[in-house]
């Protein structure tokens, strides 16, 4: 990748993130927002920095209620979607049930959560995988059932094993959709643990934190926590979209680079016609 395409990427998302807090600055001072409902910008980021030695800490534990019921939710996700996939019958009697399981409010699903499993990490992590492994399951399910025919076909014609074809065809189909899922179950992963953390924290916590500014009209340290769950959310999705450049070869380029031995291959191949 150039430098050029590098700087394209990164240019569009810093110029929307600019407008919107220049759309919100305009719309605070233009509109003469009382302060206690809407602060201006620099107010909201002040409040995160003034307060970060308080804030830090509940960061670092959102994002480990995040990390864990992320890594929970794909691993869960990617298991049934496997074996829905390899057993039709158990994806004809399994898949409505996960529709019905994804009907159940988020908010109806915390509290009973917390009667089992108590006032603990453990609740906080179930709900996020809870939102993460359906879009998962759905994709990988959607991604292996959609693999080309043909390649099936060749490949049990050259005579190959189910489970080579499963690790050299099956997965890579796969991956595209699976990553549709991760990027949904990203975008949505911190709202879960922050969901969990009204529901199942007795002690301090960054929905929490934000709850008593509230209380207090606060509104910029309402606005700015707010900011501060959103870089989480933002920061988990564009870590997803990472992972997916990397394991994404081909949507860069249909063939393989050539290294220092292929061009010195073709540079004597070139020479050996020319004579």
């Amino acid at each position: 990748m150039t430098w050029r395409r590098v700087l394209k990427g990164v240019l569009g998302p810093i110029i929307s993130l600019v407008a919107v807090v220049a759309i919100w600055q305009a719309i605070v001072v233009w509109g003469h927002v009382a302060p206690y409902i809407a602060p201006r910008p620099l107010a909201a980021f002040r409040a995160i920095t003034s307060n970060w030695s308080v804030l830090w800490p509940l960061t670092s534990w959102t994002i480990k209620e995040t990390v864990y019921g992320f890594v929970a939710g794909v691993v869960l996700g990617v298991s049934f979607g496997v074996i829905m996939a390899k057993i039709p019958f158990l994806a004809r009697t399994i898949y409505p049930v996960l529709i019905m399981s994804q009907a159940i409010p988020i908010v109806a699903l915390a509290l009973p959560l917390v009667l089992i499993l108590g006032f603990s990490l453990m609740p906080k992590v179930v709900i996020v995988a809870w939102i993460v492994f359906f879009p998962v399951t759905v994709n990988v399910l959607d991604g292996l059932n959609n693999v080309d025919k043909d390649l099936l076909t060749l490949s049990r014609v050259l005579g190959a094993s189910k489970f080579r074809t499963f690790v050299v065809i099956e997965i890579p189909g796969a991956i595209t959709p699976l990553f549709s899922g991760l990027k949904i179950g990203a975008t949505y992963a911190v709202t879960g643990a922050i969901i969990a953390e009204l529901a199942a924290s007795t002690g301090s916590s960054l929905a929490l934190y934000q709850h008593t500014e509230a209380g207090q009209l606060n509104a910029a340290g309402v606005y700015g926590t707010t900011i501060l769950m959103t870089a989480i959310g933002m920061s988990w999705f564009l870590l997803t979209l990472g992972a997916e450049y990397l394991c994404t070869p081909w949507r860069r380029r249909s063939v393989a680079r050539r290294g220092w031995r292929g061009a010195k291959n073709s540079s004597a191949v070139n020479n050996k016609q020319g004579e």
